[in-house]
């Protein structure tokens, strides 16, 4: 079971954030009165994914509550998709000391790499700061005979090959094993899921609003648009507890079946920022998280408030990395590159 970073446990030994021990210099920027860093340039804020997508969606929400908030002269989204996120992480690592090349981060930077997909792994990259929290749902199109999610379960057993379950992460990654997962803790093959990947969570919606897909699995922030308008319906959460804004909606434990997800949303950097370039970027993620714009965004994307600065979510990725190994060695997905 991954761990929300509310309740992680401090790491010392292991401890795999490269940043506070960088070389000096760093690609660009300046110093302010105070001799502190900071850009010299816009900054690039990369989501590995297409449109529509969880990592879309983080990106593009913190870099309008920066920009609105004058907390930065300029902040530009760009969309790489493509591998799971390998082409977007490839491109980071080309270029290990630009301050102002960030990406933005959850689970599959840790799954795709354990699962053979990417050369690239959480460390070798900069964690900054995480920033929030949500847990994935398992939707079906409105008009589905499936109520339950041990009826979607009970329709793997019956006929795999009929059950096309769409997500917006490539197989090995953050929704392939949050579905695997619960299908295995619910009694179910889970090797025998038919997972079909996408660019993003919204991809993968907008396939089964058009007939084909029978379920999908993504965040509740990528699935509440659909629902909203009546043309989804979620059958469960993957939240320890029922959610304050979709109280009619069961946890996976509401149903018996002993399985939580979360998807823990941060922002990392290239590998050789300083010390000085990590500070800066920690301020002004904490400073965007407690401002009442992020506040707002936040609640209305169903996101929990985790924040971590570099030190913490280093070492919480260290934490999610034994973790996952184990995930995914119970479900056959380890294939790690040599």
């Amino acid at each position: 079971m991954l761990r929300t970073p509310r309740t992680c446990r401090t790491i010392v030994a292991g401890f795999s954030v490269a940043v506070l021990a960088t070389a000096c210099g760093g690609d660009g920027g300046g110093t302010n009165a105070d001799g502190e860093w900071e850009p010299e340039r816009p900054i690039d804020l990369i989501a590995p994914a297409d449109t529509g997508g969880g990592w879309d969606m983080l990106a593009r929400t913190t870099a309008r509550v920066l920009e609105e908030n004058d907390m930065v002269d300029s902040i530009q989204v760009e969309n790489q998709p493509g591998a799971g996120g390998a082409i977007a992480w490839a491109g980071i690592a080309n270029t290990p000391d630009d301050a102002h090349r960030l990406f933005v981060t959850s689970p599959p930077i840790i799954l795709v790499p354990l699962s053979g997909e990417s050369e690239y792994t959480y460390d070798d990259f900069t964690p900054l700061s995480a920033l929030a929290t949500e847990y994935m749902t398992y939707v079906v199109p409105e008009d589905s005979e499936l109520e339950t999610f041990q009826d979607l379960v009970d329709a793997i057993d019956d006929d795999p090959e009929a059950i096309s379950i769409g997500g917006g992460s490539a197989p090995g990654s953050m929704d392939h094993v949050a579905l695997a997962g619960a299908v295995h803790a619910a009694g179910g093959e889970a090797t025998d899921v038919n997972y079909i990947p996408h660019d993003g969570g919204g991809e993968a919606i907008t396939s089964m609003i058009g007939g084909h897909l029978e379920a999908v699995v993504t965040g509740v922030g990528e699935a509440i648009p659909m629902v909203d308008a009546g043309e989804a319906r979620m059958l469960a959460v993957s939240a320890p507890e029922t959610l304050d804004d979709h109280p009619d909606v069961p946890t996976l434990n509401d149903e018996g079946i002993d399985y939580t997800f979360d998807i823990w949303r941060g922002v990392m950097g290239p590998p050789d920022i300083t010390d000085e370039q990590v500070e800066y970027y920690e301020d002004l993620f904490s400073e965007m998280v407690e401002s009442d714009a992020w506040q707002e965004e936040r609640e209305n994307l169903g996101w929990e408030d985790s924040y971590m600065n570099s030190a913490d979510f280093g070492a919480f990725l260290d934490e999610v990395h034994e973790d996952s190994l184990e995930i995914l060695d119970e479900v056959g997905l380890v294939n790690e590159q040599d």
